[in-house]
């Protein structure tokens, strides 16, 4: 099938002009003022903003956390983001302690494969390295297109790592061409303070917040990021929620490390007077928490600054039924919030039209600077000749209201319920395929294709 995009003004982090976009099955074969080309269909773009289709690099899907499972699955969730312009996900395949990598990508390929509305990638979370685990990321990078690897440091006992794990990791990981990425909070401080505000008695979400100050973000990223410039390897935090990380970032790139940052829409928009609405905080329970005002103005600057590359969504969402396990201690609160489908509109609304950030950067870190960083560039995250027909067709005039009742993720909340935003996806095309049309999907779950992904080296 062929199809013919006429008029829209086309964005990308190199060019703005009003352009037609000839797409045949799953390129983009032509882009040009009055394409003279027959189409099997025809999409009037006027007055539309064009966009390439968004690339969030952190969600959780169907994740097994604290007992539960995160309640969007690999369907539900591809469908949501691609409802908000997001064509692409990257997900965690999380290490279990003791178990080998290959183990833990076979678990999460046999819940994603034949699945997924929308395309999808995996990062490897190691929990555990050691001579074993050693011998299998050369394989996971050269073979399954898996070249990013994510350390925690923090939830000591079941996903954390030490240092010294850490280093080795780095250095293979760094050997074969991959990256290591890091939840760069000190595990053991906060544990530390968790345990102090239970023994008082302080069991209400906002001790989430109180136990989780800047200062254990700040001293992990500026530890993380030592470590990795003393391997040499590429390095990139996720979810940066405070200026401690971001400025433990800023030290680095003045010594020329290779070292990236990521935050996501809720640290961007939101903040800790969330954490004054009694239980109903437990909605914005999450690692790292909620910040202060200070810290949103400083990551608008870092993004403008090009310190952080990326805005993602952390996606990981819990009903609240399940989010009533902590009602009686906070420590039980599944961490997490949903927000895949919103970033796009959400970042639009607050960053373009508020004057924060430019439409090029806009493209930049919500769709080209992953793929870049994550070896899917230029199939995906550009709108050019020979790249997927990943295409956001979007209406910068629309106001809308974001809501529960019109949402199309798996949980039972907004976490913006009420936000009014202004810009609206209007047409989404996933690899020349009309995905989203009238608010409506129009691709099964069986359409998502896994992507093999290109190692680090090279590609920066």
């Amino acid at each position: 099938m062929s199809i013919l995009i006429k008029n829209g003004r086309v964005i990308t982090v190199a060019s703005d002009s009003v352009a037609d976009i000839f797409i045949e099955g799953e390129q983009i074969t032509a882009i040009g003022k009055n394409l003279s080309v027959k189409a099997d269909k025809i999409i009037d773009a006027t007055g539309l903003l064009v966009f390439p289709g968004g690339i969030d690099p952190h969600v959780h899907l169907e994740m097994p956390f604290m007992g539960t499972f995160s309640c969007d699955n690999y369907e539900t969730g591809t469908r949501a983001a691609l409802h908000g312009g997001t064509t692409t996900v990257i997900d965690f395949v999380i290490q279990k302690q003791g178990n080998s990598l290959q183990s833990a990508l076979d678990e999460w390929r046999s819940r994603a494969e034949n699945n997924c509305v929308g395309d999808y990638a995996f990062h490897m979370a190691v929990t555990d390295f050691n001579e074993n685990t050693k011998k299998e990321i050369k394989k996971l990078i050269e073979k399954e297109g898996i070249t990013s690897f994510k350390t925690f440091m923090a939830y000591k006992g079941a996903l954390m790592i030490d240092d010294h794990q850490m280093v080795e990791l780095m250095k293979e990981v760094k050997l074969h061409g991959g990256m290591v990425t890091s939840h760069a909070t000190n595990g053991d401080m906060i544990d530390e303070l968790v345990t102090k505000n239970r023994s008082e008695g302080h069991l209400s979400p906002l001790y989430h917040y109180l136990s989780q100050p800047e200062e254990t973000e700040r001293e992990a990223s500026e530890r993380f990021v030592d470590m990795a410039n003393a391997t040499g390897c590429p390095s990139y935090i996720v979810h940066v929620s405070c200026e401690g990380s971001l400025n433990a970032i800023r030290k680095a790139t003045q010594r020329n490390q290779m070292v990236f940052g990521e935050t996501c829409i809720q640290y961007l928009t939101l903040d800790a007077s969330l954490y004054d609405k009694g239980f109903e905080s437990a909605k914005w329970v999450m690692s790292p928490p909620l910040r202060e005002k200070k810290d949103q103005i400083a990551l608008w600057a870092g993004i403008n600054q090009g310190l952080i590359e990326t805005v993602a969504t952390d996606h990981c969402p819990f009903n609240w039924d399940q989010k009533l396990m902590g009602k009686d201690d906070f420590s039980k609160i599944p961490n997490g919030q949903p927000g895949i489908e919103h970033r796009m509109e959400l970042l639009y609304s607050e960053g373009v039209d508020k004057g924060k950030i430019s439409l090029s950067k806009y493209v930049d870190v919500t769709s080209t600077s992953a793929a870049k960083l994550f070896g899917m560039y230029p199939r995906k995250g550009t709108i050019a000749v020979g790249s997927d027909a990943d295409i956001i067709l979007f209406d910068p005039n629309i106001k809308h209201t974001l809501s529960v009742d019109t949402h199309h993720m798996n949980v039972d909340y907004s976490a913006f319920e009420g936000w009014e935003v202004r810009g609206k996806v209007k047409m989404v095309l996933l690899r020349g395929q009309i995905a989203i049309e009238n608010e409506q999907c129009k691709l099964n779950k069986s359409y998502g294709k896994y992507i093999n992904r290109s190692k680090v080296n090279g590609i920066l």
